[in-house]
Protein backbone atom coordinates (compact mmCIF):
# COMPACT_ATOMS: atom_id res chain seq x y z
CA UNK A 1 0.00 0.00 0.00
CA UNK A 2 2.74 2.57 1.31
CA UNK A 3 4.69 1.57 -2.52
CA UNK A 4 1.39 2.41 -4.46
CA UNK A 5 1.11 5.45 -2.48
CA UNK A 6 4.71 7.02 -3.45
CA UNK A 7 3.87 5.88 -6.86
CA UNK A 8 0.50 7.72 -6.85
CA UNK A 9 2.21 10.89 -5.12
CA UNK A 10 5.15 11.57 -7.94
CA UNK A 11 2.91 10.83 -10.63
CA UNK A 12 0.31 13.60 -9.29
CA UNK A 13 3.86 15.66 -8.55
CA UNK A 14 5.51 15.23 -12.15
CA UNK A 15 2.40 16.16 -13.56
CA UNK A 16 1.70 18.93 -11.98
CA UNK A 17 5.68 20.35 -11.88
CA UNK A 18 5.35 22.32 -15.35
CA UNK A 19 2.61 24.68 -13.46
CA UNK A 20 3.98 24.19 -9.57
CA UNK A 21 7.82 25.46 -10.94
CA UNK A 22 6.26 28.50 -13.31
CA UNK A 23 4.19 29.89 -10.12
CA UNK A 24 7.21 29.86 -7.68
CA UNK A 25 9.43 31.12 -10.73
CA UNK A 26 6.76 34.25 -11.02
CA UNK A 27 6.45 34.79 -7.59
CA UNK A 28 9.82 34.31 -6.18
CA UNK A 29 11.81 35.22 -8.95
CA UNK A 30 14.58 32.60 -8.36
CA UNK A 31 14.83 29.43 -10.31
CA UNK A 32 16.81 27.61 -7.32
CA UNK A 33 14.20 28.44 -4.93
CA UNK A 34 11.48 27.58 -7.30
CA UNK A 35 13.11 23.83 -7.69
CA UNK A 36 14.08 24.12 -4.06
CA UNK A 37 10.96 24.74 -2.84
CA UNK A 38 8.95 22.35 -4.99
CA UNK A 39 11.44 19.51 -4.25
CA UNK A 40 10.66 20.15 -0.41
CA UNK A 41 6.82 20.04 -1.21
CA UNK A 42 7.00 16.62 -2.75
CA UNK A 43 8.75 15.60 0.13
CA UNK A 44 6.21 16.58 2.47
CA UNK A 45 3.63 14.55 0.11
CA UNK A 46 5.14 11.67 0.16
CA UNK A 47 5.50 12.00 4.29
CA UNK A 48 1.24 12.77 4.15
CA UNK A 49 -0.59 11.75 1.12
CA UNK A 50 0.12 7.58 1.43
CA UNK A 51 -1.67 7.72 4.44
CA UNK A 52 -4.01 10.45 4.50
CA UNK A 53 -4.96 10.39 0.25
CA UNK A 54 -4.56 12.35 -2.42
CA UNK A 55 -6.07 15.93 -1.46
CA UNK A 56 -9.02 17.11 -3.92
CA UNK A 57 -7.06 19.52 -5.52
CA UNK A 58 -3.85 18.42 -5.38
CA UNK A 59 -1.96 21.19 -7.50
CA UNK A 60 -3.11 24.00 -5.40
CA UNK A 61 -2.01 21.47 -2.16
CA UNK A 62 1.60 21.67 -3.75
CA UNK A 63 1.42 25.48 -5.09
CA UNK A 64 1.02 26.03 -1.52
CA UNK A 65 3.10 24.01 0.44
CA UNK A 66 5.64 24.91 -1.88
CA UNK A 67 5.12 28.69 -1.35
CA UNK A 68 5.64 28.40 2.20
CA UNK A 69 8.76 26.59 2.22
CA UNK A 70 10.00 29.34 -0.04
CA UNK A 71 9.22 31.88 2.46
CA UNK A 72 10.45 29.96 5.33
CA UNK A 73 13.83 29.42 3.51
CA UNK A 74 14.09 33.30 2.72
CA UNK A 75 13.55 33.84 6.45
CA UNK A 76 15.89 31.53 7.65
CA UNK A 77 18.01 33.04 5.37
CA UNK A 78 17.02 36.41 7.10
CA UNK A 79 16.93 38.19 3.16
CA UNK A 80 15.71 41.42 4.35
CA UNK A 81 15.86 42.35 0.96
CA UNK A 82 13.54 43.25 -1.16
CA UNK A 83 12.69 39.73 -2.73
CA UNK A 84 12.17 38.73 0.96
CA UNK A 85 9.30 41.78 1.73
CA UNK A 86 8.02 40.39 -2.05
CA UNK A 87 7.82 37.22 -0.55
CA UNK A 88 6.14 38.31 2.49
CA UNK A 89 3.25 40.13 0.28
CA UNK A 90 2.39 37.13 -1.78
CA UNK A 91 -0.42 36.91 0.70
CA UNK A 92 -1.27 40.94 0.17
CA UNK A 93 -4.42 41.86 -1.97
CA UNK A 94 -2.95 44.26 -4.08
CA UNK A 95 -3.08 44.40 -7.59
CA UNK A 96 -0.15 42.88 -9.61
CA UNK A 97 1.23 44.41 -11.96
CA UNK A 98 0.74 44.50 -15.73
CA UNK A 99 2.22 41.03 -16.96
CA UNK A 100 2.16 41.53 -20.59
CA UNK A 101 1.00 39.90 -23.09
CA UNK A 102 1.79 36.85 -21.80
CA UNK A 103 -0.48 35.65 -19.48
CA UNK A 104 -0.12 32.59 -18.57
CA UNK A 105 2.32 31.67 -15.90
CA UNK A 106 4.41 28.42 -18.11
CA UNK A 107 3.91 30.42 -20.73
CA UNK A 108 5.85 33.39 -19.71
CA UNK A 109 8.43 30.82 -17.89
CA UNK A 110 8.75 29.70 -21.46
CA UNK A 111 9.63 32.41 -23.45
CA UNK A 112 12.20 33.43 -20.26
CA UNK A 113 14.04 30.26 -20.70
CA UNK A 114 13.96 31.21 -24.58
CA UNK A 115 15.85 34.38 -23.54
CA UNK A 116 18.89 35.35 -26.03
CA UNK A 117 21.05 35.53 -23.32
CA UNK A 118 21.16 31.95 -23.72
CA UNK A 119 22.66 29.24 -26.01
CA UNK A 120 19.68 27.31 -28.37
CA UNK A 121 20.55 23.98 -26.45
CA UNK A 122 20.55 25.85 -23.59
CA UNK A 123 17.22 27.39 -23.57
CA UNK A 124 15.42 24.22 -24.73
CA UNK A 125 17.34 21.92 -21.63
CA UNK A 126 16.56 24.10 -19.59
CA UNK A 127 12.98 24.49 -20.18
CA UNK A 128 12.67 20.94 -20.57
CA UNK A 129 13.76 20.27 -17.04
CA UNK A 130 11.01 23.32 -15.52
CA UNK A 131 8.42 23.01 -17.82
CA UNK A 132 8.23 19.73 -18.55
CA UNK A 133 9.47 17.89 -15.04
CA UNK A 134 12.02 16.33 -17.35
CA UNK A 135 15.00 14.34 -15.69
CA UNK A 136 18.78 15.51 -16.49
CA UNK A 137 18.64 11.64 -17.84
CA UNK A 138 15.75 11.48 -20.57
CA UNK A 139 17.12 15.28 -21.40
CA UNK A 140 19.98 13.65 -22.23
CA UNK A 141 18.60 11.05 -24.64
CA UNK A 142 16.30 13.57 -25.92
CA UNK A 143 19.66 15.29 -27.12
CA UNK A 144 21.49 12.36 -27.81
CA UNK A 145 24.20 13.01 -25.38
CA UNK A 146 26.10 12.23 -22.64
CA UNK A 147 23.84 12.80 -18.96
CA UNK A 148 26.83 14.55 -17.23
CA UNK A 149 27.06 16.82 -20.61
CA UNK A 150 22.81 17.88 -20.16
CA UNK A 151 23.69 18.68 -16.45
CA UNK A 152 26.39 20.51 -17.00
CA UNK A 153 24.58 22.59 -19.74
CA UNK A 154 21.38 23.04 -17.23
CA UNK A 155 23.64 24.49 -14.62
CA UNK A 156 25.60 26.58 -16.72
CA UNK A 157 21.96 27.95 -18.12
CA UNK A 158 20.68 28.92 -14.72
CA UNK A 159 24.30 30.39 -13.56
CA UNK A 160 24.29 32.36 -16.60
CA UNK A 161 20.29 33.67 -15.85
CA UNK A 162 21.89 35.02 -12.19
CA UNK A 163 24.78 36.23 -13.53
CA UNK A 164 23.56 38.31 -16.65
CA UNK A 165 20.65 39.47 -14.25
CA UNK A 166 17.71 38.34 -17.10
CA UNK A 167 14.54 39.47 -15.99
CA UNK A 168 11.91 37.20 -14.72
CA UNK A 169 9.23 39.04 -17.07
CA UNK A 170 6.92 38.93 -20.16
CA UNK A 171 8.39 39.72 -23.06
CA UNK A 172 6.85 42.77 -24.96
CA UNK A 173 5.20 42.19 -28.44
CA UNK A 174 8.17 42.97 -30.00
CA UNK A 175 10.63 40.61 -28.42
CA UNK A 176 7.85 37.64 -29.31
CA UNK A 177 8.86 36.75 -32.75
CA UNK A 178 12.44 36.89 -31.89
CA UNK A 179 12.15 34.22 -29.23
CA UNK A 180 9.61 31.90 -31.62
CA UNK A 181 11.47 29.68 -32.79
CA UNK A 182 13.30 28.92 -29.93
CA UNK A 183 9.75 28.12 -28.17
CA UNK A 184 8.48 26.43 -30.61
CA UNK A 185 11.49 24.02 -30.57
CA UNK A 186 10.57 23.20 -26.86
CA UNK A 187 7.07 22.31 -27.21
CA UNK A 188 7.92 20.25 -29.80
CA UNK A 189 10.62 18.41 -27.90
CA UNK A 190 8.26 18.64 -24.61
CA UNK A 191 5.76 16.73 -26.77
CA UNK A 192 7.69 13.87 -28.04
CA UNK A 193 9.23 12.96 -24.93
CA UNK A 194 5.42 12.52 -23.95
CA UNK A 195 4.88 10.83 -27.11
CA UNK A 196 7.61 8.66 -26.59
CA UNK A 197 8.97 8.83 -23.27
CA UNK A 198 12.37 8.14 -22.50
CA UNK A 199 12.42 7.10 -18.92
CA UNK A 200 11.25 3.96 -16.80
CA UNK A 201 7.86 4.85 -16.49
CA UNK A 202 4.74 4.92 -18.58
CA UNK A 203 5.97 4.94 -22.47
CA UNK A 204 3.23 7.25 -22.88
CA UNK A 205 3.16 10.87 -21.18
CA UNK A 206 -0.17 11.90 -21.81
CA UNK A 207 0.26 14.94 -19.28
CA UNK A 208 3.06 16.29 -21.51
CA UNK A 209 1.83 15.94 -24.71
CA UNK A 210 -1.39 17.80 -23.29
CA UNK A 211 0.77 20.48 -21.75
CA UNK A 212 2.63 20.99 -24.92
CA UNK A 213 -0.74 21.47 -26.66
CA UNK A 214 -2.10 23.38 -24.25
CA UNK A 215 0.89 25.94 -24.40
CA UNK A 216 0.38 25.63 -28.34
CA UNK A 217 -3.22 26.59 -28.28
CA UNK A 218 -1.96 29.61 -25.66
CA UNK A 219 0.23 30.71 -27.94
CA UNK A 220 -1.95 30.39 -31.22
CA UNK A 221 -3.80 32.85 -30.04
CA UNK A 222 -1.21 35.37 -29.25
CA UNK A 223 0.19 34.68 -32.38
CA UNK A 224 -2.53 33.87 -34.36
CA UNK A 225 -0.51 35.34 -38.03
CA UNK A 226 2.18 33.18 -37.56
CA UNK A 227 1.88 29.79 -39.70
CA UNK A 228 4.68 27.97 -37.82
CA UNK A 229 2.38 28.13 -34.76
CA UNK A 230 -0.51 27.03 -36.29
CA UNK A 231 1.56 24.50 -38.07
CA UNK A 232 3.13 22.76 -35.17
CA UNK A 233 0.06 22.50 -33.15
CA UNK A 234 -1.66 20.96 -36.01
CA UNK A 235 1.35 18.58 -35.94
CA UNK A 236 0.52 17.89 -32.43
CA UNK A 237 -3.15 17.63 -32.56
CA UNK A 238 -2.76 15.02 -35.38
CA UNK A 239 -0.26 12.72 -33.68
CA UNK A 240 -1.79 13.51 -30.17
CA UNK A 241 -5.34 11.70 -32.12
CA UNK A 242 -3.48 8.48 -32.49
CA UNK A 243 -2.18 8.18 -29.25
CA UNK A 244 -5.24 6.18 -27.39
CA UNK A 245 -4.09 3.57 -30.21
CA UNK A 246 -0.59 3.63 -30.30
CA UNK A 247 0.11 1.06 -27.45
CA UNK A 248 -1.92 -2.36 -26.52
CA UNK A 249 -0.98 -4.82 -23.70
CA UNK A 250 2.01 -2.89 -22.72
CA UNK A 251 3.25 -2.72 -27.03
CA UNK A 252 3.87 0.23 -29.32
CA UNK A 253 1.78 -0.55 -32.19
CA UNK A 254 3.15 1.20 -35.12
CA UNK A 255 0.77 3.46 -37.74
CA UNK A 256 -0.25 0.46 -40.35
CA UNK A 257 -1.61 -1.55 -37.51
CA UNK A 258 -3.52 1.11 -35.27
CA UNK A 259 -7.18 0.49 -34.95
CA UNK A 260 -8.08 4.11 -36.75
CA UNK A 261 -11.77 3.73 -35.22
CA UNK A 262 -10.03 3.90 -32.19
CA UNK A 263 -8.40 7.19 -33.20
CA UNK A 264 -10.00 10.85 -31.64
CA UNK A 265 -11.98 12.33 -34.80
CA UNK A 266 -12.43 15.54 -33.76
CA UNK A 267 -8.58 16.49 -33.11
CA UNK A 268 -8.07 14.54 -36.84
CA UNK A 269 -10.44 17.19 -37.97
CA UNK A 270 -8.82 20.10 -35.91
CA UNK A 271 -5.46 18.93 -37.50
CA UNK A 272 -6.78 18.98 -40.91
CA UNK A 273 -8.43 22.56 -40.53
CA UNK A 274 -4.70 24.05 -39.27
CA UNK A 275 -3.36 22.57 -42.41
CA UNK A 276 -5.58 23.91 -44.92
CA UNK A 277 -5.25 26.97 -42.90
CA UNK A 278 -1.25 27.14 -43.59
CA UNK A 279 -1.86 25.75 -47.02
CA UNK A 280 -3.46 28.83 -47.74
CA UNK A 281 -1.09 31.15 -45.91
CA UNK A 282 1.44 29.89 -48.25
CA UNK A 283 4.65 30.18 -46.11
CA UNK A 284 5.86 26.68 -45.79
CA UNK A 285 8.12 25.95 -42.61
CA UNK A 286 8.99 22.93 -41.25
CA UNK A 287 5.95 22.55 -38.98
CA UNK A 288 3.77 22.84 -40.95
CA UNK A 289 5.27 19.99 -43.68
CA UNK A 290 5.86 17.73 -40.54
CA UNK A 291 1.72 18.61 -39.64
CA UNK A 292 0.75 17.99 -43.64
CA UNK A 293 2.52 14.35 -43.54
CA UNK A 294 0.60 13.81 -40.83
CA UNK A 295 -2.77 15.14 -42.23
CA UNK A 296 -2.08 12.62 -45.53
CA UNK A 297 -1.63 9.51 -42.82
CA UNK A 298 -5.17 10.38 -40.89
CA UNK A 299 -6.57 10.89 -44.42
CA UNK A 300 -6.42 7.67 -45.33
CA UNK A 301 -9.25 5.05 -44.26
CA UNK A 302 -6.68 2.31 -44.04
CA UNK A 303 -2.93 2.03 -44.30
CA UNK A 304 -2.90 0.85 -47.72
CA UNK A 305 -5.05 3.65 -49.18
CA UNK A 306 -1.91 6.07 -48.07
CA UNK A 307 -1.12 8.33 -50.82
CA UNK A 308 2.83 7.80 -50.15
CA UNK A 309 3.81 9.82 -53.16
CA UNK A 310 2.29 13.02 -51.57
CA UNK A 311 4.14 11.92 -48.26
CA UNK A 312 7.27 11.49 -50.58
CA UNK A 313 6.50 14.74 -51.99
CA UNK A 314 6.59 16.51 -48.80
CA UNK A 315 9.82 14.91 -47.53
CA UNK A 316 11.44 15.99 -50.32
CA UNK A 317 10.06 19.97 -49.94
CA UNK A 318 10.93 19.56 -45.93
CA UNK A 319 14.61 18.11 -46.85
CA UNK A 320 15.32 21.58 -48.91
CA UNK A 321 14.69 23.29 -45.66
CA UNK A 322 15.94 21.06 -42.84
CA UNK A 323 18.56 18.72 -44.84
CA UNK A 324 19.26 16.52 -41.63
CA UNK A 325 19.95 13.09 -41.70
CA UNK A 326 16.98 12.12 -39.04
CA UNK A 327 14.67 14.26 -42.08
CA UNK A 328 16.28 12.04 -44.65
CA UNK A 329 15.72 8.78 -42.77
CA UNK A 330 12.09 8.99 -42.30
CA UNK A 331 12.07 9.89 -46.42
CA UNK A 332 13.26 6.93 -46.64
CA UNK A 333 10.83 4.94 -44.87
CA UNK A 334 8.44 6.63 -47.80
CA UNK A 335 10.59 5.66 -50.67
CA UNK A 336 10.62 1.97 -49.19
CA UNK A 337 6.58 1.83 -49.86
CA UNK A 338 7.10 3.82 -53.36
CA UNK A 339 10.55 1.93 -54.84
CA UNK A 340 11.05 -1.04 -52.75
CA UNK A 341 13.29 -1.64 -49.03
CA UNK A 342 16.26 -1.82 -51.18
CA UNK A 343 16.60 1.29 -52.68
CA UNK A 344 15.43 2.41 -49.18
CA UNK A 345 18.01 0.43 -47.29
CA UNK A 346 21.05 1.76 -49.74
CA UNK A 347 19.72 5.27 -48.50
CA UNK A 348 19.55 4.22 -45.16
CA UNK A 349 23.26 3.23 -45.03
CA UNK A 350 24.82 6.66 -46.31
CA UNK A 351 22.92 8.19 -42.98
CA UNK A 352 25.55 9.14 -40.21
CA UNK A 353 22.67 7.53 -37.07
CA UNK A 354 24.37 4.42 -35.96
CA UNK A 355 23.97 5.57 -32.09
CA UNK A 356 19.79 6.36 -33.23
CA UNK A 357 17.58 3.62 -32.32
CA UNK A 358 15.17 4.44 -34.81
CA UNK A 359 17.93 3.91 -37.60
CA UNK A 360 18.60 0.76 -36.26
CA UNK A 361 15.06 -0.13 -36.09
CA UNK A 362 14.53 1.06 -39.93
CA UNK A 363 17.60 -1.19 -40.59
CA UNK A 364 15.67 -3.96 -39.05
CA UNK A 365 12.50 -3.31 -40.96
CA UNK A 366 13.90 -3.46 -44.35
CA UNK A 367 15.98 -6.19 -43.89
CA UNK A 368 13.52 -7.97 -42.93
CA UNK A 369 11.49 -7.55 -46.07
CA UNK A 370 14.22 -8.48 -47.86
CA UNK A 371 14.60 -12.00 -45.82
CA UNK A 372 18.12 -11.17 -44.59
CA UNK A 373 16.66 -12.04 -41.06
CA UNK A 374 20.27 -12.54 -39.95
CA UNK A 375 21.37 -9.35 -40.47
CA UNK A 376 17.69 -7.79 -39.51
CA UNK A 377 18.06 -10.01 -35.74
CA UNK A 378 21.10 -8.01 -35.21
CA UNK A 379 19.59 -4.57 -36.15
CA UNK A 380 16.53 -5.51 -33.56
CA UNK A 381 19.18 -5.95 -30.92
CA UNK A 382 20.85 -2.88 -31.50
CA UNK A 383 17.22 -0.97 -31.86
CA UNK A 384 16.74 -3.09 -28.35
CA UNK A 385 19.93 -1.89 -26.86
CA UNK A 386 19.38 1.88 -27.57
CA UNK A 387 15.66 2.65 -26.77
CA UNK A 388 14.83 3.12 -23.27
CA UNK A 389 11.16 3.31 -23.90
CA UNK A 390 9.11 -0.03 -22.97
CA UNK A 391 6.43 -0.36 -25.13
CA UNK A 392 8.92 0.44 -28.17
CA UNK A 393 11.54 -2.50 -26.43
CA UNK A 394 8.35 -5.08 -26.17
CA UNK A 395 7.53 -4.28 -29.90
CA UNK A 396 11.01 -4.81 -31.49
CA UNK A 397 11.17 -7.76 -29.03
CA UNK A 398 8.35 -9.15 -30.68
CA UNK A 399 9.13 -8.22 -34.39
CA UNK A 400 12.81 -9.93 -33.71
CA UNK A 401 11.18 -12.93 -32.20
CA UNK A 402 8.86 -13.19 -35.39
CA UNK A 403 11.62 -14.04 -37.77
CA UNK A 404 13.06 -17.03 -38.62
Amino acid sequence: MQQHGTAVVERVFREEYGRLIASLVRRFGDIDIAEEAAGEALVTALEKWPGAGVPPNPGAWLTTTAGNRAIDRLRREKQRDAKHRAALMTYDDAPHEPTGPVEDDRLRLLFTCCHPALAPEARIALTLRLLGGLTVPEIAQAFLVPETTMGQRITRAKRKIAAANVPYRVPQAADLPERLSGVLAVLFLVFNEGYLASGDGDPVRAELTGEAIRLGRVLRHLLPDEPEVAGLLALMVLIESRRRTRVRHGQLVPLDEQDRAGWDHALVAEGHALVRECLATNRPGRYQILAAINAVHTDARTASDTDWSQVLALYDQLSRIDPSPIVALNRAVAVAELDGPDVALSLVDRLPLTGYHPWHAARADLLRRLGRSDEAKTEYDAAIAATQNSAESSYLTRKRGELV
